[in-house]
């Protein structure tokens, strides 16, 4: 006789059912008692045979009870099932197959969820019936025993499709012929599981699917006129991927994709319309794309811009007809969470742009389309809104004789929905449509500014961000015409009685400040006016807004912001702000950044302010220094800090170290801020093995704040210097480009301070990684610029160590300078390479004329530095003899030649 098969007792199994129905209660209390007696009962083997009992035997039970039970269940796998005695896991892997079909569905895709538990646990090879059982049970004739395990098959192909397709028995191979069969299926449900697992293979170019995917394309048009739903969603999103991965397959029917993607993206499900509007985004990216879709882009836009409209549904949702809210508190769960852009230093360049991705911070929803934060979800409004947005892009201004007649009729509608559509439209194909425009703006752009005192908030809020991306234009025009209204305008809104309005207006009026820069500062008190009354008027989101507002203009205006009667304004409202919130309170990130560009700005006109706000900085990166290290040492007692505290807070004082230069020395003087600048360079080498790289972001900022201390008190810097140049030297990997990037330039700081005997034993620790990365290809503009200096300012203290590598990085080192402004770094830079070319002569032979070319660079040398470009050219010139050189320069372009005779009389 075989072995009996588990059975409950009837006392566990009495007390577990008990456990289930106290853990339905909504009381805490008792939620908290269960959760401990959970944690009890683990310890007994057989705790999860009665689980997997209830959820698939006990049929006396109600469904919900079941299904619990099964969740617990899932939970138990997916935190012990290591420990898990093996006849424990082979009842629960038999009772899963058993039961696949329970006639519940609830109790169907319960078990789906625990299958797909197992075998994300990496149970695929250790459960080898799995697939070929659930596979067999497709073709069973009963249809919950086929929606079962379809249900299953979905949920195993979402979770681990890499594992599928990697798998030695290659199980694929059966599989997608298998889904592919069931395409045609009577019932929906079971077509819909089958596309979705097919759809799963797609992105990743899976083998198996690959030599299936004729076949796949022909059943995926049989479904395109299905009544279902789920179907038909699944179809679209299918037919989205491929345009990525194989459009060469799609283009033989593209103009019937087309068509029938039209319709989808007017499909009476909105799910459906989103998933189809989804498609534009994709076969905008196509090189192709503006071939295909040129005969039907007349009959598309319109389709978009309807689906541009607020539907009746996301007015109730935005509570669209609320006008005045301002005294409504936020919600917390309002309040996305914010991301802090750590210190990176960069270079300006010739034509003004700033390269580095610390110029533009993208916070406030810079592509618009997120302007409806409670439908923060993805939605058809904002996909409609982006696919005319990149089809703009795609097709120009040849898009505008479909669209203006629509924006008449739109722009001047009766109801305000369609008129709040139209101005979407006006500022999604902004970018786009530009030149277009242009001779339109002078008539638009007064219209638009009449609207920010439309009675509707939702009026008012899309036409503060359609007007925030005109902002160019409108700063390039006499400010009397469009500037001046627009500004006063717009701080009107940013006072809205209106919380979405007031959001609105003041990611637009960041925007406008980052475009018009110093043109702003003659309205500097008038705006400073609007801002700090609105820090009394806001509730807690829009605070955080503000801040940034306040930090861009900073960025903006820089200096000019120091005068003490906006000093006055603006300080004190800020550091009441910062008085209240606690040393954990993630306001503190906004804030932070705010006034690490205030203090930049004010540079001297901080002082009476920096002592408290300096102190608290270096406090909160003590306090979490000390909190890594106890959940380091303590990992059950301790939890990791939040390490952003640590990061603004070291962007903070590099604010300060910048803004108050000198004036900082004597906060450092009595601060242990360079023993803790070395633990958190520490901190990120050595806290956690197994991953490469745990903090990046620490380390960029830490050395960021280690340059701007070194430019503001060297002194205190120097004694370290020893600690701190080997960990800048192992941190010149170009994988992590901002930590590289500032550890580059820091030693380039450090080097110009030092004397040659101190210098000369780093030398040999960075030279050969910095020469690296100056010739890798792909090397992003900021780092190559930094890079280039701090060779150069390595030569100028140490020239007999660095000359004789000057021709592995001459030509690199001169193009990558040629384009930056005269400044005090590149001045430094270009001496060096004087010294160096004196020691060398040899080695900037072969490159002369990109040296030639970077000397023309500059508009104006200081005096002794044009001397030592004079001698070098000159003494080139002696020695190749006038024929020769004559022969070179005629090489030179044009522009080269003039320069060089005009500057330098060669």
């Amino acid at each position: 006789m075989g072995k009996m098969a588990w059975q409950p007792e009837e006392n566990g199994l009495r007390q577990i059912l008990q456990l289930l129905k106290e853990s339905q209660s909504p009381d805490t209390a008792t939620q908290r008692n269960v959760q401990q007696k959970l944690e009890e009962l683990n310890k007994y083997p057989d705790f999860n045979n009665y689980l997997i009992f209830v959820l698939t035997k006990l049929t006396s039970e109600d469904d919900p009870t079941r299904s619990l039970s099964g969740l617990i269940l899932k939970n138990n796998v997916r935190a012990h099932f290591e420990k898990f005695p093996p006849e424990v896991t082979n009842f629960i892997k038999q009772e899963c197959l058993n039961s696949i079909g329970d006639p519940s569905p609830l109790i169907r895709a319960t078990i789906g969820i625990l299958v797909t538990t197992i075998v994300a646990k990496g149970e695929l090879r250790n459960w080898t019936e799995l697939l070929p059982s659930l596979c067999g049970s497709l073709d069973s004739d009963d249809y919950n025993v086929c929606e079962g395990a379809f249900g299953a098959l979905q949920k195993i192909c979402e979770d681990t499709a890499e594992d599928l397709d990697n798998d030695s028995t290659r199980p694929l191979n059966i599989l997608i012929p298998k889904f592919l069969q069931f395409f045609k299926h009577n019932s929906p449900k079971i077509r819909s599981h089958a596309i979705a697992c097919v759809n799963q293979f797609i992105i990743s170019r899976t083998q198996a699917l690959m030599v299936h995917i004729d076949s796949f394309i022909e059943n995926l048009f049989f479904l395109a006129t299905d009544d279902d739903t789920e179907v038909r969603k699944n179809v679209c999103r299918a037919l989205v991927m491929l345009v990525e991965v194989r459009m060469d397959r799609l283009i033989p029917h593209i103009n019937s994709i087309i068509e029938y993607m039209m319709l989808r993206t007017q499909d009476d499900d909105d799910s459906v319309a989103l998933e189809a509007c989804e498609f534009w985004l994709s076969l905008a990216e196509q090189p192709i794309c503006k071939d295909v879709l040129a005969s039907h882009i007349e009959r598309l836009v319109p389709v978009l811009v309807k689906g541009m409209k607020y539907s009746e549904i996301d007015i109730i949702l935005l509570k669209g007809d609320v006008e005045e809210d301002e005294m409504v508190p936020d919600k917390e769960s309002d309040i996305k969470p914010r991301f802090h852009k750590s210190r990176t230093h960069s270079q300006k360049h010739q034509d003004g742009e700033e390269v580095g991705n610390g110029t533009n911070d993208g916070e406030l929803s810079d592509d618009g389309f997120d302007d409806d934060d409670s439908l923060s979800d993805w939605n058809l409004r904002k996909c409609s809104a982006a696919a005319l947005d990149v089809l703009a892009n795609v097709f120009r201004e040849e898009i505008l004789p479909i669209l203006l007649p629509i924006l008449k009729e739109t722009l001047f509608h009766n109801d305000w929905d369609i008129k709040e559509s139209g101005i979407l439209v006006l500022g999604a194909i902004a970018e786009g449509c530009m030149n277009g425009m242009i001779p339109h703006l002078p008539e638009l752009i007064p219209y638009l500014i009449s609207r920010l005192s439309d009675k509707k908030a939702l009026v008012r809020s899309i036409t503060c961000w359609t007007l925030s991306r005109y902002a160019h234009w409108v700063v390039g025009q006499p400010h009397e015409s469009y500037l001046k209204p627009l500004m006063t305008e717009l701080l009107k809104r940013v006072l809205d009685s209106n919380k979405r309005v007031q959001e609105a207006a003041c990611s637009a009026f960041a925007t406008l400040e980052e475009e018009a820069c110093t043109e702003l500062v003659p309205y500097l008190g008038f705006i400073l006016e609007t801002l700090v009354y609105a820090f009394n008027k806001y509730q807690h989101k829009n605070l955080l807004i503000l801040y940034d507002a306040i930090g861009t203009l900073a960025d903006s205006v820089g200096h000019h912001l120091n005068k003490p009667d906006y000093v006055n304004m603006l300080m004190p409202p800020l550091i009441q702000k910062w008085n209240v919130l606690k040393d954990e309170d993630k306001d503190l990130f906004p804030l932070l950044e705010c006034l690490s560009s205030v203090a930049t700005a004010l540079q001297s006109g901080f002082l009476p302010y920096c002592e408290p706000v300096y102190r608290r900085c270096v406090s909160l990166v003590e306090q979490t220094l000390n909190q890594n290290f106890m959940s380091m040492s303590h990992p059950d007692r301790y939890e990791a800090p939040d390490k952003d505290f640590m990061i603004v807070a070291l962007d903070l004082l590099s604010g300060l170290a910048e803004g108050l230069e000198q004036h900082i020395e004597a906060l450092v003087a009595n601060s242990n801020i360079l023993k803790l600048l070395f633990q958190c360079m520490q901190m990120t080498l050595y806290s956690c093995p197994t991953q490469q790289d745990p903090m990046p972001e620490v380390r960029q900022s830490s050395f960021a704040l280690l340059g701007d201390l070194t430019k503001a008190c060297f002194q205190h810097v120097k004694p370290c210097i020893g600690d701190f140049m080997p960990i800048l030297g192992s941190n010149l990997n170009p994988e992590f480009i901002s930590v590289c990037n500032n550890a580059t330039w820091a030693i380039g700081e450090i080097s110009i301070k030092m004397i040659a005997t101190e210098m000369t034993p780093y030398v040999t620790l960075v030279l050969a990684p910095l020469i690296d990365i100056i010739n890798r290809p792909n090397t992003p503009k900021t780092l190559l610029e930094n890079t280039a200096i701090t060779i150069g300012r390595l030569g100028l203290v140490c020239p007999q160590e660095v000359a004789p590598s000057l021709q592995q990085f001459i030509r690199q080192w001169c193009t990558s300078l040629r384009n930056i402004r005269d400044n005090e770094e590149k001045d430094s830079a270009f001496r060096g390479v004087c010294h160096m070319i004196n020691v060398n002569p040899g080695g900037v032979v072969q490159d002369f004329i990109f040296f030639c070319d970077a000397v023309a660079s500059w508009s104006q040398p200081k005096a002794d530095l044009k001397d030592m470009f004079y001698k070098i050219l000159h003494g080139f010139k002696n020695q190749v003899g006038e024929e020769n050189w004559t022969k070179f320069s005629d090489q030179f372009p044009q522009p080269l030649r003039e320069r060089l005779a005009v500057h330098y009389a060669v």
